[in-house]
């Protein structure tokens, strides 16, 4: 009635990939591993904390023995928070995050895989390469955390998604070349469905601050998700009000500092390879918010 637990990938596993066209291969953690104030001790575990970010071993044993059949590997993954699939992202074939996804998780899942759905998804947290890339987990400071103070190249950026189609972003227009603090911002980019399929895009907005202390190196301002048929084209318009336009100064204070304000609306982050298009504009003055 019992038996030792063997961690060893199982044979009748790697038979079942040999036999199989593709195999799907769903790892990942589970919300009994991850949570405050639990009892675990499993490695990479402390208390519901994790003092790893890398996919279990076991796990990333059996994955790379499945990818060693020769097969083509799809890796569903489930977990409540970041996982550094650093070996999976250069060896499988294709990677889905399905985080912890209900009753029908398995059917949007096999929706998506088949091709009947196609995904706009995109990562609501920075997928780090490990924790060596973060700081000590005691210290509290956001500095190097988050996609707004990582000075790092992250595994996945936030804000990160793939599509089984293309899109392309023309004619970012801003009002002027200058506002004054405390007055609102319009902004509007065309993105075009490039591809040959319908799909969603989601159009981010990005802002990047003066250079002030405690200025984060970007945040993002605004988001909009549009549907488009290949080759169509909409305009997406996006309202910054002031608050949006704001950074907290060191000294804890909301603040709109003059100077030159850097925009991109794009498919994710600048700089991350997104599609995107950019530009400035110069805040006239400086000004404190209320809390």
């Amino acid at each position: 009635m019992w038996a030792k637990v063997d961690l060893r990938p199982q044979p009748r596993a790697i038979e079942a990939a040999r036999n199989a066209d593709v195999v799907i291969a769903v790892l990942g953690i589970s919300s009994e591993l991850e949570g405050e104030e639990m009892q675990v001790s499993e490695p990479g575990f402390k208390g519901g904390d994790r003092t790893s970010i890398d996919l279990p071993k076991p796990e990333e044993d059996i994955l790379e023995a499945l990818k060693q059949t020769g097969k083509p590997v799809v890796l569903v993954m489930t977990n409540g928070s970041a996982l550094a699939v650093n070996w999976a992202s250069q060896h499988v074939n294709s990677i889905l995050d399905a985080w912890y996804p209900g009753e029908e998780g398995g059917t949007s899942v096999a929706e998506t895989l088949s091709g009947k759905n196609n995904p706009a998804g995109r990562l609501p947290v920075t997928f780090y390469t490990g924790v060596d890339q973060l700081p000590p987990f005691e210290d509290y400071a956001m500095k190097g955390r988050t996609y707004r103070y990582f000075e790092g190249k992250p595994l996945y950026p936030f804000g990160y998604g793939l599509s089984y189609t293309t899109f392309s972003y023309t004619g970012l227009k801003l009002p002027e070349s200058s506002i004054a603090a405390g007055a609102p911002l319009n902004a509007e980019v065309t993105v075009t469905n490039s591809g040959s399929r319908a799909g969603d895009e989601v159009a981010q907005l990005y802002l990047t601050f003066p250079e002030v202390l405690g200025a984060p190196r970007r945040a993002l301002r605004g988001f909009e998700r549009v549907h488009l048929t290949p080759g169509q084209s909409q305009t997406v318009h996006f309202e910054l009000k002031p608050r949006d336009l704001s950074m907290v100064s060191e000294a804890g204070d909301p603040i709109i500092p003059e100077g030159k304000y850097l925009i991109s609306v794009g498919g994710g982050q600048p700089g991350t390879g997104a599609p995107a298009v950019a530009g400035s504009i110069r805040i006239k003055g400086s000004i404190k918010l209320p809390e």
